[in-house]
């Protein structure tokens, strides 16, 4: 797919090649980020783990401590006094059956987060078709199947990101906003990798953080020099 002349120019005005310091690299992604809104700064990082494999996979979920600057619309699927505490926590759409209904029937999906308890999960798992291939089913390793739904919302609301391995053996995940400082994203970040660095896997051998890179919504990606990391 061809790239229009403005990012060809971005990739013009430095060494795609070159491996910055983290705060080089931050401060690269930032120069970079010269869209009319807001860019999306994302990480991504490729690991030396093998996914096809159940013991070295990589998942879970971790709240920002400078949130990911992105409005999150979070679903709750629960009953009974579950849903007014979903309510009072400040979900924007909660239900049970009568969701479901509407997810299978009128294809929606106008949320970005679906949380739903434990005891839901059996009819949750019927639209197992239309919700994985969205990254939208809920999971206990991700802390989105919980009895505790005030916590869940809050924290979602709060910044909470899910990361896990692609077929490619590669994270993504947000890290913030180009309108954020480049303290505040390196905080996110250096949180993130050391939380995916506590998951690393028994059976992975050799270098884990294979490379490291950021990028913006509409530029190209900028190489971290992992051996500082």
């Amino acid at each position: 797919m061809k790239k229009g002349k403005k990012y060809q120019d971005l990739v013009k005005s430095f060494d795609k090649q070159e491996l910055f310091e983290l705060d080089a690299a931050i401060a690269q992604v930032k120069k970079l980020a010269t869209a009319k809104f807001d860019e999306t700064i994302e990480l991504h990082v490729k690991l030396g783990v093998d996914s096809r494999h159940a013991d070295q996979q990589v998942r879970g979920a971790i709240v920002l401590p400078h949130g990911t600057g992105k409005t999150v619309k979070v679903l709750v699927i629960a009953k009974g006094d579950k849903l007014k505490e979903a309510e009072e926590a400040g979900a924007d759409f909660f239900g049970e059956d009568d969701i479901i209904d509407k997810i299978q029937k009128e294809n929606w999906f106008d949320f970005d987060v679906m949380i739903a308890t434990p005891d839901m999960m059996g009819k949750v798992g019927r639209l197992g078709r239309v919700l994985g291939p969205k990254g939208l089913m809920p999971n206990p390793k991700s802390g989105t199947v919980t009895m505790d739904i005030a916590k869940a919302v809050a924290d979602t609301k709060a910044g909470k990101v899910e990361y896990r391995l692609d077929k490619t053996n590669i994270i993504h995940v947000i890290i913030g906003k180009a309108s954020f400082t480049e303290e505040a994203l390196k905080e996110n970040m250096m949180v993130l990798l050391e939380t995916v660095k506590k998951a690393k896997p028994a059976a992975s051998k050799g270098q884990y953080f294979r490379s490291i890179t950021l990028a913006s919504t509409m530029s190209p990606g900028v190489k971290v020099n992992t051996g500082k990391i």
